[in-house]
């Protein structure tokens, strides 16, 4: 059975997606394999759960509504804080025509704020 190595994301500039989604996740960035190798690897700190994320060169633009994305969760920080904090690392808001509004959401559906980061790659944090 197969089983979840690692999640991949296309860029335009490796340095800095990486040097985003490092300081955003508290991930540790691996060592390069070789001289001239672009990839960026970050692995979570040991003894945290997650799969490796990794950066490498597009020439594809980040689409609009991707049909895979990354959802984070705030934890302890609370939702607007943690937006409040990876908008200052170089994330965007995006204008999610999918959002619900808050009277609309299900009861049991946490809320979600869409962002976008510095490469256009959408990514969603929840409470």
């Amino acid at each position: 059975m197969a089983v979840f190595a690692q999640l991949s994301l296309g860029v335009h500039d490796c340095e800095r997606a990486g040097a985003f989604w490092a300081a955003a996740l508290g991930w540790i960035r691996r060592p390069t394999r070789w001289d001239g190798d672009d990839w960026i690897v970050l692995d979570p700190p040991p003894g945290q759960p997650g799969a490796p994320i990794a950066m490498d060169d597009s020439e594809s633009p980040a689409e609009e509504f991707p049909r895979v994305h990354i959802d984070l969760a705030a934890g302890d920080a609370g939702l607007e804080a943690e937006v409040e904090r990876l908008l200052t690392l170089g994330a965007t808001r995006v204008d999610w025509p999918f959002y619900p509004a808050a009277g609309e959401r299900h009861p049991d559906e946490l809320p979600f704020v869409v962002l976008a980061d510095p490469e256009g790659n959408r990514f969603c944090v929840s409470a």
